[in-house]
């Protein structure tokens, strides 16, 4: 008896312990079931549009600041908001929105990617961005860009590298560079370094056979002994059967201008563009065959414009410098004032401001030269040794006699010093 009531005893406190303990069916339901709520993970890591973690903690709940609806199931303290909600890990931390961490003011905005340390001011704007990055330290301002260093403008860029020591104001546009102002440029203005003054130009320059030939055979004399003068010029040419000799042709293109049938420039400034190196100087006058109707010397306006300006860059690249002359005038008189009568003046002088080359106008300091003598009025005799017109000119009105041919040179010796022309520096007296 006593052990049949024993067995129901244990009996009605296993069924007991069964009610108290079972689970029944709130397993099934995702907003309270810990495995796929908040505590691993579920709805917060990888249902919500937050960030690393989901909004709190279940598709359903909405995201408290330190933790959702703490101690629920699915909503525990750890898995709803500090390693997947808004305020340590989610939306903020690790994301881009607005507190501590990892959003905007730590991690994504300020310290890790955006604003201050690692987006637009610290990584992007200071260090590495548009203050220091890409302006100051390596971008468009210190290292990179327009002021600062190895590509920018102070130190190595627009202003320095390319402007100041190697472009435009050193180097390039300006003094060191391709098209320096007037006064300088690359050519050596100290006076003792030894250079080559080099002259390419026509008959009035090189002479005809006439006592004491151009002008260009008494430029030495003006200069001190650190020149020498390589006077290239050859009677009879335009600036392009200069450049080319004979393979200019005698017939005209469509264009109007003389064909050349090779490319292959001539010796004479073959040699100056063997010779030529840092601190020489480039003298060049075209413009009186220039102006011949016919081929081969013919050549118009804009094409003789080209090869000033092809002619100055080679310069350039060889570290000298080129000089634009006018041409002489021939000896014409109004009354007792000589007149000024050469062409190819205004592109001369047009090649000279877009190339930043110093322009010599030959044709109006030799007319007035020509007044101050008192060559006008014209006497026509050339051939006496008393007439002042055939004591300066050949008797044919455009080439020069010895006498004739040294004041031309000095009056361009004297231009170099009132127009401050480095070379100046060089002169005799």
């Amino acid at each position: 008896m006593k052990t049949l009531f024993s067995q129901i005893l244990a009996g009605a406190v296993a069924l007991t312990a069964f009610s108290i303990l079972g689970c029944g069916s709130s397993g099934d339901n995702p907003s309270t079931a810990p495995g796929s709520g908040g505590g691993q993970g579920g709805a917060i890591a990888s249902s919500s549009s937050e960030s690393a973690g989901g909004a709190t903690t279940s598709p359903t709940s909405s995201a408290p600041a330190s933790g959702g609806t703490p101690a629920t199931a699915g909503q525990s303290q750890a898995s709803s908001v500090p390693q997947g909600g808004s305020a340590s890990g989610g939306a903020v931390t690790s994301a881009t929105s607005t507190p501590a961490t990892g959003g905007s003011a730590g991690g994504g905005g300020a310290s890790g990617g955006g604003s201050a340390k690692g987006g637009s001011a610290a990584d992007a704007g200071v260090i590495g961005g548009s203050p220091t990055g890409d302006a100051a330290a390596g971008g468009k301002t210190t290292a990179g860009g327009s002021t600062g260093a190895p590509d920018g403008a102070a130190t190595g860029g627009k202003m320095t590298t390319d402007g100041a020591a190697g472009g435009t104001v050193t180097g390039g546009t300006s003094a060191a560079g391709g098209s320096p102002p007037l006064g300088g440029g690359k050519g050596s203005s100290d006076g003792t370094t030894p250079i080559t003054v080099w002259m390419a130009g026509d008959s009035t320059m090189s002479g005809s056979g006439c006592d004491g030939g151009g002008w260009g055979d008494q430029f030495g004399s003006v200069f001190n002994s650190n020149v020498t003068v390589q006077n290239k010029s050859v009677a009879g040419r335009s600036i392009q059967t200069w450049l080319y000799e004979k393979n200019v042709s005698s017939t005209a293109g469509a264009n109007g201008e003389c064909t050349l049938t090779a490319t292959t420039y001539s010796d004479n400034w073959n040699s100056m563009l063997t010779g030529m190196k840092t601190g020489d100087w480039l003298f060049i006058e075209f413009g009186i065959n220039d102006g011949d109707g016919t081929c081969p010397r013919h050549v118009g306006t804009a094409l003789f414009q080209t090869y000033l300006t092809t002619m100055a860059k080679a310069a350039s690249d060889r570290g000298a410098q080129a000089v634009f002359l006018t041409s002489t005038s021939a000896i014409a008189c109004n009354g007792s004032t000589a007149q000024a009568n050469r062409g190819f003046g205004p592109q001369t002088k047009a090649a000279g401001t877009a190339d930043n080359c110093p322009v010599i106008d030959v044709t109006t300091l030799s007319a007035a030269l020509y007044t101050s003598l008192g060559l006008c009025p014209n006497s026509n005799d050339y051939t006496s040794t008393t007439s002042k017109v055939g004591q300066f000119f050949c008797n044919d009105h455009t080439h020069f006699e010895k006498a004739g041919g040294l004041q031309i040179a000095q009056m361009v010796g004297k231009a170099l010093k009132d127009q401050g022309i480095g070379l100046a520096a060089y002169l005799a007296n």
